[in-house]
C-alpha cells in the first residue's frame, strides 16, 4: 500500500510506509531528524494536563481529524 507523503527533512516525495525508513526518504535524513530531537531542537514545549484534552470529549470519529477553528 502506497501512502506518498513529503520527507519531513529534505522535502523528497517518498512512501509513507517504506520500510524500514517511512517516512524519511533515506536512512541520511533519518539519521537527521533522531540528530535533532536528541539536540533538543525539536521538543514538548509542555506536558499535557487533562484539561488540554476538555475540547475534544465532545467530537468523535474522523471530526477529530478536523483543524481548530
Amino acid at each position: 500500500m502506497a501512502a506518498p507523503v513529503i520527507c519531513p527533512i529534505c522535502k523528497t516525495e517518498t512512501n509513507f510506509f517504506k520500510e524500514p525508513l517511512g517516512p524519511f526518504c533515506s536512512s541520511r535524513c533519518k539519521m537527521i531528524d533522531l540528530g535533532r530531537w536528541l539536540g533538543e531542537d525539536y521538543r514538548i514545549s509542555e506536558p499535557l494536563r487533562p484539561d488540554h484534552l476538555d475540547e475534544y470529549l465532545e467530537r468523535s470519529g474522523a471530526e477529530l481529524d478536523l483543524p481548530e477553528n
